[in-house]
């Protein structure tokens, strides 16, 4: 679901892809109000999420990319962007604002506004060493490597070079950090 201010795709439709800003932690809400109501065009995605208190439940509307806004050109009034309270800093790629083709925004855009549930996931490559964080494999820790079907976990019995894959769901794992990882920290470059 996106936010009221980000739902008009009417601006600059001549530039091919987005920026995103950094923003203060929980301030994406109102940097995207703000932003919009200066006149830039922005993108907050947002998900649905239940969250449970000891006395009550409630549904909430939470930034898929937390931290994150999206914006549409502009950068022409970076100091009205920049100044806008919350914001931390515009993400940049070798001194320069890092550029996001439009297709991928859009495509964020048609999964957020359809019928599926969509959720933050944590970015894991194939190669990355995880941890199995439920069900019968929960504590277990191999590397993600991808296959025709889906992902696999590798496990490897290092003394004897060898190793075996097990199927599993990306949703199931977390990647662990080198200081994590049960003895393998050296492995890591």
């Amino acid at each position: 679901m996106a936010n009221a201010a980000s739902t008009g795709r009417a601006g600059n439709s001549s530039i091919p892809w987005w920026h995103a800003l950094y923003t203060r932690h929980q301030h994406e809400k109102v940097v995207s109000d703000s932003l919009a109501g200066k006149g830039f065009e922005v993108y907050l995605p947002q998900y649905r999420s239940i969250h449970q208190w000891k006395d009550r439940q409630k549904e909430l509307s939470l930034p898929l990319f937390p931290n994150y806004v999206f914006i549409h050109g502009g950068l022409d009034r970076m100091l009205n962007i920049v100044s806008t309270p919350g914001v931390h800093a515009v993400v940049s790629w070798g001194g320069r604002a890092a550029e996001i083709p439009s297709d991928e925004i859009e495509t964020i855009r048609r999964v957020v506004e359809g019928p599926l549930r969509v959720e933050p996931h944590p970015f894991l490559k194939c190669g990355d060493r995880v941890r199995v964080k439920s069900g019968p494999l929960a504590g277990i820790e191999g590397i993600l490597v991808r296959k025709a079907r889906g992902l696999r976990l590798v496990l490897t019995v290092e003394i004897l070079s060898k190793s075996a894959a097990v199927e599993i769901e990306a949703s199931l794992v977390d990647r662990v950090r080198p200081s994590q990882a049960n003895g393998y920290a050296k492995s890591w470059g």
